[in-house]
């Protein structure tokens, strides 16, 4: 025993788990005029006051644990009993009230005196027992002990209707007899029109079920004492939760005379706890949509995973997404359970313009006391939509449309719950991004491969001339019409096929071109290499660089010595070929067989930032050539040498030219042989698609990707953290145990989603990188002299399978080190390798194993692998020779 701090003019005593001792009793104690003294939980004495020592005859000690219950050296009631049979000690050890009992004191000095004693457990918030106050009335003279009685019952009641928590006396018919004002205002009646009520009733209280069987039980004398949480109805019509304790009172043979019921509310407590579960599933649901943007392939594919989302984390009744089309109206593209009816009366409808750079989301609780046109109230109230949200699609500030979401009944919209639905929206306008520049690419490529089959493909002479008429290209269809081949006629100026007799249409031609001018299906003649003439169709449209200037002209001429033939041909393919060749967006250059450079048009030279030499510069216009990796691409080894090396056209490859300036421009090349009609090879032509905005887009993806596995990354450790948050809030071993589970798979999973972000495949992931990551995020819960070894082959996985491995990995590591670890040091072996076609991962520690079949059903954690080995087309087996080994072979 120590002595601490000195409180007013008490001084206060220490013990080791226990609450403060006076030692002595407080002054107000001291002036009451019936003994009274107080006991912890143990029994020993925490205070008096000077009419118990008077009574008892002695001072005791305080805190002793000799004088534990009571200061008598003995006490009578029909008999000697022991301090362990004492009033206080079956108080302190039932939880029950003793009230009236009627005892025999003898003092030391050998008296006696007839006493009644009153015993109040005293409770703490959680209900448990801390201890009891005990009042001894002396009633050698039964008048003053009626009157002490009195008084006492006075100060009790007083202490009843104040004290702050709510408070009841119930008979054995659950009917009220008795309640405090703390619990009439909890309920919002008055007291008295509280009494009589019964607590089961349903207009008073919900699922009162559980409520009424333990409290037959109660009366029956199953119980002495249960707790039960349920929803109490106030009068005003709202609802709060409760904590109800209801304790017997029973008389001296045993007999149920009624129930203490002390209310505490708890709805705070319930909120909180809704909010986190509200919280946890908006998360569960967000991971699973954002991981499913990951492999959704169409628009179809995201509005179907955004609409599940929205409907599941939302709690919505309904729920639409609409999106601007090319005239600026909002249209609905996805629905869940709206009519065509109503569809079609609201369609067009948005709160936004579409030009508004920062829309905020809007939320309607109730549509009757919101401004709406009263029409538009008609339509929403038609199809029984009495709350909606308008939550806006914005993607790189642009806004693509909105979401909607509708509730039959009246909705209170919370800030969390808006912030959850911007999120939705963010991600899905950047899977709507994603999707939009992933079209644009893959147009751009088609063009490209189509214009470059065209010109290789044509019969028509393609011919093309800056604005002084010097030949830059000549196809082979006009070296077959003019019998110029390309190396003779690429540098030339186009009169040389021209007659002196029509030199006069050339200046004519060039000027209309100046002018942008197209030059459709001229008529003339023109003469061959060997001088004879040939009637020809000239089709002529300017071509233009990037930034729209005139260059030079495209030509197009057809031998129409058959006439007919020729016209409905060339009508055919003219018109194809017109807009095509007119709107070239790549450069060209072309070389001969040896690999000078022959020609280049004015997109090689912006495309190379330079001015390519003729006949000097070979193989390729640009200054340096990079291959994608970065390395250096010798000009010898570029696209164009190999195609012009081996007569082949290359494609599908990539590049990168650096401008002398250092700028570097990643491009597409279509390099293709030129042959004359022997099918020597004479040259070459090769077309340069620059696909930086390609790679831009890539980069934008990336960067996107980057940030959903940000979020997605930040979201679960944030689940983790709620998790270990709960799991050291509850006091329930049983639910600390499942959070505790629940967390290292949520670490597992974020284990594996940061490998699938970290490849530069789209689709497949290293299994060993998988392996090493998922492992030691799970180890980091082992003990330090617990080890990993791993076995692993140089393989891809398909990205399907990373969760189910990731979390099968969890449950057999976590099992490893809970039956097959000593405790000293010890080394759980992993693995991942090849077995035929198929795979097997397995984990191997030095424990005693298993039987699976025995196990099986009472181990949620084999079940588990079990079902994800299944949705791996695979099985889960265990061997325990030499050592255990679970392995699940999968396809």
């Amino acid at each position: 025993m120590s002595i601490g701090n000195v409180v007013g003019s008490e001084r206060i005593v220490h013990l080791p788990q226990t609450v403060p001792i006076l030692e002595s009793a407080p002054d107000f104690i001291e002036k009451l005029p019936v003994a009274i003294y107080a006991c912890d939980a143990r029994g020993r004495l925490l205070w008096f006051n000077k009419r118990a020592v008077e009574l008892w005859g002695r001072t005791p000690v305080l805190g002793s644990d000799n004088e534990l219950h009571t200061a008598l050296i003995s006490s009578v009631s029909m008999g000697e009993i022991t301090r362990g049979d004492t009033p206080m000690a079956t108080v302190l050890r039932t939880g029950i009230p003793v009230r009236g009992a009627e005892t025999i004191i003898e003092r030391p000095d050998g008296s006696s005196i007839s006493a009644m004693v009153d015993i109040e457990p005293i409770e703490d918030q959680d209900g448990r027992v801390i201890g009891a106050i005990n009042c001894l009335h002396d009633i050698t003279n039964r008048s003053q002990a009626d009157e002490i009685i009195k008084q006492q019952d006075q100060r009790l009641a007083a202490t009843y209707h104040q004290a702050g928590i709510g408070i009841a006396e119930v008979n054995a018919e659950g009917k009220i007899e008795r309640a405090n004002a703390h619990l009439a205002g909890l309920l919002g009646y008055a007291p008295e029109e509280l009494i009589g009520r019964s607590v089961f009733d349903p207009e008073l209280a919900e699922n009162v079920e559980t409520d009424l069987r333990e409290f037959e039980r109660q009366v029956r004398g199953e119980i002495d004492c249960y707790r039960h949480e349920k929803r109490f109805l106030r009068k005003d019509g709202t609802k709060i939760w409760v904590a109800v304790t209801s304790s017997s009172v029973r008389d001296a043979q045993g007999r149920f005379l009624h129930a203490v019921r002390v209310q505490n509310d708890i709805t705070a407590r319930k909120q909180a706890e809704a909010a986190l579960v509200r919280h946890m599933e908006e998360q569960a649901a967000l991971y699973e949509f954002t991981d499913g943007l990951q492999r959704a392939e169409n628009l179809a594919e995201i509005y179907e995973l955004a609409l599940d989302t929205i409907m599941r984390a939302l709690h919505a009744d309904r729920a639409s997404i609409l999106r601007f089309d090319e005239a600026g109206v909002l249209k609905f593209v996805a629905v869940r359970n709206l009519s065509k009816l109503y569809q079609q009366a609201v369609q067009g409808h948005s709160p936004w313009s579409l030009d508004t750079t920062e829309p905020d989301p809007i939320t309607i609780g109730d549509i009757e006391r919101s401004e709406l046109p009263e029409s538009l109230k008609a339509k929403i109230r038609g199809e029984g939509i009495t709350a909606l949200a308008f939550i806006p699609i914005v993607s790189g500030g642009q806004l693509l449309g909105k979401f909607m979401t509708y509730y039959n009944s009246e909705h209170a919209f919370r800030d969390s719950e808006l912030r959850f639905a911007l999120t939705v929206a963010r991600q899905l306008g950047f899977a709507l991004d994603r999707v939009r520049l992933e079209d644009a690419r893959q147009r751009t490529e088609r063009a490209a491969s189509q214009l470059v089959a065209i010109v290789e493909s044509s019969h028509d002479a393609i011919v093309s001339k800056d604005l002084n008429g010097t030949i830059m290209t000549w196809n082979a269809s006009a070296e077959r019409l003019f019998g110029y081949r390309a190396d003779e006629a690429i540098g030339r100026n186009i009169t040389m096929v021209i007659p002196d007799e029509r030199l006069g249409e050339e200046p004519e031609i060039l000027g209309r071109i100046r002018r942008g001018e197209n030059v459709d299906h001229f008529e003339t003649i023109r003469r061959r290499k060997d001088g004879s003439l040939v009637d020809i169709s000239l089709t002529i449209s300017p071509i233009r660089d990037s930034r729209g200037r005139i260059m030079g002209a495209s030509k197009i001429a057809r031998d129409i010595t058959d006439r007919k033939a020729a016209e409905a041909k060339l009508r055919a393919n003219e018109r194809q070929l017109k807009d095509l060749l007119a709107a070239i967006p790549a450069a060209i250059y072309t070389t001969d067989a040896e690999g000078k450079i022959t020609y280049f048009n004015e997109a090689a030279v912006e495309l190379s930032g330079r001015t390519p030499e003729i006949g000097k510069d070979e193989w390729c216009v640009t200054w340096k050539l990079y291959r994608p990796d970065g390395t250096p691409l010798p000009h010898d080894e570029c696209p164009m040498a190999i195609a012009l090396k081996e007569g082949r056209s290359i494609r599908n490859m990539e590049a990168v030219a650096e401008r002398p300036d250092g700028v570097r421009i990643p491009f597409i090349p279509y390099p293709t042989p030129l042959r004359d009609e022997n099918g020597k090879i004479v040259g070459g032509i090769n077309m340069l698609v620059d696909i930086s905005e390609r790679k831009q887009a890539e980069t934008q993806q990336r960067l996107l990707f980057n940030e959903l596995n940000h979020r997605v990354k930040n979201n679960m450790q944030m689940l983790q953290s709620l998790l270990r948050m709960a799991g050291q809030k509850t006091g329930n071993e049983e639910a600390r145990h499942i959070l505790r589970e629940a967390g290292n798979r949520v670490a597992a999973m974020a284990a594996a989603q940061q490998v699938l972000y970290g490849t530069v495949n789209s689709t497949h992931f290293n299994a060993g990188d998988f392996l090493r990551a998922v492992c030691e995020t799970i180890r980091q819960t082992f003990p330090e002299d617990v080890s990993i070894a791993y076995e692993m082959d140089d393989a891809e996985l398909p990205n399907d399978s990373a969760m189910p491995l990731a979390l099968i990995l969890n449950e057999l590591l976590t099992n490893a080190l809970k039956y097959g670890t000593s405790g000293a040091a010890d080394t759980i072996r992993v693995g991942l390798r090849r077995d035929g076609e198929a795979f097997r991962i397995f984990v191997e520690d030095n424990g005693p194993g298993f039987d699976l079949a025995a196990v099986r059903h009472r181990s949620s954690g084999l079940r588990l692998v079990q079902g994800l080995a299944r949705q791996l087309r695979g099985e889960l087996t265990v061997t325990t020779a030499p050592n255990t080994q679970c392995t699940v072979r999968f396809s």
